[in-house]
């Protein structure tokens, strides 16, 4: 379990005031949604450790991850840019989800799995530059996977899809979360995709989160 208690915060004397809890399932999808503006990107960067919280508690499995710096949070973060380098190839971004030190050998070989299972085989060699939209997601997902890391903040990932593409990683997303047990954020303005992935969601409204779960 991802557990935030009263996590507040400011930017500023004066400034609107955050006081954020929610829960999320390993496992699950969890959506949070709301109005440009209303802070979802400032609840990211908390739970990254981008932005420090003034009090509150931020939990995983018990863990305390509010003292880890933001390259030791056990997190993978997907946007809406695929993150990616265009001059790479497809074998070359996934691999930079490599622990660092891993024998060169050993590496090739994850990163081999994990490109055949996300079906990207036939595209190791080519640069990313040349990828579609739907591609450079899967190469992204298949780079978080390499990873290995509980939870996946997702922030409007699919926007730049088209509607067949978008629906086919809607569905690796969510296949990746139940095997992989992640704990899955999902910032979405689109009611279709929250619809399709979450089983809890959180409306950000006046700086805090309401929370309903869906049948």
């Amino acid at each position: 379990m991802l557990r935030a208690e009263h996590l507040v915060f400011a930017y500023g004397a004066g400034a609107q005031i955050y006081d954020f809890s929610f829960e999320a399932e390993a496992g699950q999808v969890t959506a949070i949604s709301g109005a440009s503006g209303a802070g979802k990107s400032t609840l990211f960067d908390l739970i990254a450790g981008f932005l420090m919280p003034k009090s509150g508690v931020l939990t995983l499995d018990g863990r305390n991850l509010l003292p880890l710096p933001p390259e030791t949070r056990p997190l993978s973060l997907l946007l809406q840019s695929d993150n990616l380098f265009d001059h790479l190839t497809t074998s070359e971004n996934v691999a930079l989800g490599l622990p660092r030190g891993m024998p060169r050998g050993e590496g090739r070989e994850r990163v081999a799995k994990v490109l055949m299972r996300m079906g990207l085989e036939g595209l190791a060699g080519q640069t990313a530059a040349t990828l579609s939209g739907g591609q450079k997601q899967r190469v992204a997902l298949a780079r978080t996977l390499l990873r290995d890391r509980a939870v996946l903040l997702l922030d409007e990932p699919f926007s730049a899809l088209d509607d067949d593409t978008r629906q086919t990683i809607r569905a690796l997303v969510d296949e990746l979360t139940r095997s992989e047990g992640w704990h899955t954020i999902l910032v979405s303005h689109h009611e279709d995709d929250i619809a399709a992935l979450a089983t809890r969601r959180y409306r950000l409204e006046n700086g805090r989160l309401d929370h309903s779960e869906f049948p």
